[in-house]
């Protein structure tokens, strides 16, 4: 498995890309238009569902403890001018890239993965979290771009070394096998073993002997499309996919 070694200005450059562009397709769309990607949400739905958040984190994260926080708030409905809701989004995410930036990645921080509890998290997830919901509000702008490449990668090995060891995976929980994926455009491979519920990310030496029976099934595509369809907003048959699909379904998040 390739790895890529991200740092903090890598996320903060992501997030000073895909913030702005967030904002600008959400104003561009209004209120009201359906977000197909998030059944059941329109962009109003959307701007208050990462308004909310980004306040949360920025709140929680720099309190220099490792102890949980209070508990993000439900999302708001949407209420009030359309103008307001556009300047709240545009403050909370100006407000988080000043946080992250001036926030040490060592200092403690809480998170809920099964990993060191570092603020660092926070400038991953969050560069994570806009990206994908960038290309959700253009996407019901009708012109949803990719995700870029090397960030795409890295939200990829994100599903499957946060995500799922932290039990938030959607798909089936019953199946052994191996998967392999790869980001055509990312030179990366990622291969990893469900055991039912449980689930190892393997390094390629680990798995290719002639001993193993297990199903294996291999999903193969850009990074930005291995991301979007493990975060459930493109289907899986959008993917070249060989083996059994079942297997790939299982690693289903988001």
């Amino acid at each position: 498995m390739n790895r890529l070694h991200a740092t903090k200005d890598f996320w903060l450059a992501a997030l000073r890309a895909d913030g702005p562009a967030l904002w600008d397709a959400v104003s561009e769309t209004g209120p009201d238009t359906p977000v197909a990607s998030c059944p059941e949400w329109t962009t109003a739905d959307l701007a208050g569902h990462v308004t909310a958040m980004l306040g949360w984190v920025r709140a929680s994260v720099t309190r220099g403890t490792t102890e949980h926080p209070a508990e993000r708030p439900a999302d708001p409905e949407p209420a009030g001018e359309w103008t307001e809701t556009l300047d709240h989004l545009r403050r909370e995410l100006t407000g988080t890239i000043e946080t992250l930036e001036a926030l040490d990645p060592d200092i403690p921080a809480w998170n809920w993965a099964p990993q060191p509890k570092r603020a660092g998290f926070w400038h991953r997830r969050m560069a994570h979290e806009i990206s994908v919901h960038r290309w959700d509000t253009e996407n019901a702008a009708g012109r949803a771009t990719p995700i870029e490449t090397k960030l795409a990668a890295d939200g990829v090995s994100e599903i499957l070394d946060t995500w799922l060891p932290a039990g938030r995976r959607l798909g089936p929980t019953d199946l052994h096998g191996v998967v392999h994926l790869v980001g055509t455009d990312a030179a990366h491979e990622w291969f990893v073993r469900l055991r039912g519920p449980g689930i190892a990310l393997l390094d390629t030496g680990t798995i290719l002997d002639t001993d193993d029976h297990h199903a294996r099934a291999k999903a193969t595509g850009t990074a930005s499309d291995l991301q979007l369809a493990l975060m459930g907003r493109k289907r899986f048959d959008q993917l070249a996919l060989t083996g059994d699909p079942r297997l790939v379904q299982s690693l289903r998040t988001g």
